[in-house]
């Protein structure tokens, strides 16, 4: 290929295991869950991440289930569809920002094919600290991972 290699996203095998990869103790790997009512999406996103063998995931397929998880695992870092059914991504990150002990530690990236500017201010106004558009760029998700994780460690820090 002309002016570059392709980009090339490994595939493992999904999650099968009644435990959830965040709450294993034995890892000090930052903790991202993964919100998309698209099993698909929501699965190669997880596979990408965890094959760079930096973070530990969980995926939740719907508003509901990621704000269980959200106070379960207390993740680092959210990846956040916009677009479900039933509790939308906007009351997703507004809820897990207004929790009064996680929502300071968490960075919330809302991910979503919605590309207009007004979407990203509501992304902003809903307490989201980065955006991303679908369909994704998989070196723009891993930096924004990085960024935003670099972001949290420095005000702990």
């Amino acid at each position: 290929m002309k002016g570059g290699s392709p980009l090339v996203v490994p595939l493992l095998p999904s999650w099968r295991g009644d435990a959830n990869p965040c709450s294993m103790p034995e890892s000090t790997l930052p903790c991202i869950l993964i919100v998309d009512d698209n099993r698909d999406n929501a699965n190669i996103i997880r596979d990408y991440l965890e094959a760079m063998h930096e973070y530990r995931t969980t995926v939740a397929y719907d508003g509901d289930d990621a704000l269980r998880l959200f106070e379960a695992e207390r993740p680092s870092l959210v990846l956040l569809d916009v677009m479900m059914p039933g509790r939308d991504g906007w009351e997703v990150c507004r809820a897990m920002k207004a929790n009064p002990v996680l929502g300071t530690r968490v960075r919330i990236i809302m991910v979503t094919a919605l590309d207009d500017v007004l979407d990203k201010r509501t992304a902003i106004e809903s307490g989201a600290d980065d955006f991303l558009e679908k369909p994704l760029d998989f070196k723009k998700l891993a930096l924004a991972v990085r960024r935003n994780l670099a972001t949290l460690a420095s005000r702990v820090a």
